[in-house]
């Protein structure tokens, strides 16, 4: 009698288990948790591409850095030279923008 009721008692509890197994991957297979599970996916990827985008720039700049530093373009500008075409393109585009342009082209200015 003992050993029946502990096979019926093992058998019910590998059920109940391989029951919930399955419900639990069956949840896990839903559209919603299928998208949920892509979601996350792609922002651990977004975060882990920034990383290395910030890690490639911080070399870059210490790579800049050594090579100015090497070919001795860190030495202090000379006032009879013009400035570098880097920091020219750069205030250019920090200038605010006044209005729009005149289109010299537009011919219904005058009518």
């Amino acid at each position: 009698m003992f050993r029946r009721t502990f096979w019926f008692t093992a058998g019910a509890a590998a059920g109940v288990w391989a029951t919930t197994k399955v419900n639990r991957k069956l949840r896990q297979l839903t559209p919603e948790s299928l998208a949920a599970q892509a979601a996350n996916k792609a922002i651990d990827a977004g975060h882990k591409l920034k990383d290395f985008a910030l890690d490639v720039r911080t070399g870059m700049v210490r790579r800049e850095a050594e090579l100015g530093e090497a070919l001795g373009l860190e030495a202090p500008a000379d006032p009879a030279l013009p400035a570098p075409r880097r920091l020219a393109a750069i205030e250019y585009t920090e200038r605010p923008r006044t209005g729009t342009t005149p289109n010299p082209h537009n011919r219904n200015e005058d009518h």
